[in-house]
């Protein structure tokens, strides 16, 4: 799965607030707008087009992690056999 950035703009000195008092209650500005970001997802994406990216998501991991079937060593060199004709 590829991850986009969003970038938000919100006031500095709010930010600095919600931050501040965040860190008071040990809480995670991460991790709290990644939770609001998916209740968006999931309000707003109908359930059948969410399972169909969860299945497309699982195939492109299952792809990745199968094992690739190892390359068979090809000779580097042509072999040369020795005739029996003596000159």
């Amino acid at each position: 799965m590829k991850n986009t950035t969003l970038t938000v703009t919100f006031d500095s000195e709010k930010l600095d607030a919600l931050t501040y008092h965040m860190g008071k209650k040990e809480a995670d500005l991460q991790g709290e707008l990644n939770d609001t970001i998916q209740k968006l997802y999931e309000k707003h994406v109908p359930q059948t087009t969410r399972e169909y990216i969860e299945d497309k998501i699982k195939r492109e991991t299952s792809a990745k992690e199968k094992p690739k079937r190892p390359i068979r060593p090809t000779p580097s060199a042509p072999v040369h056999r020795q005739e029996d004709n003596p000159a």
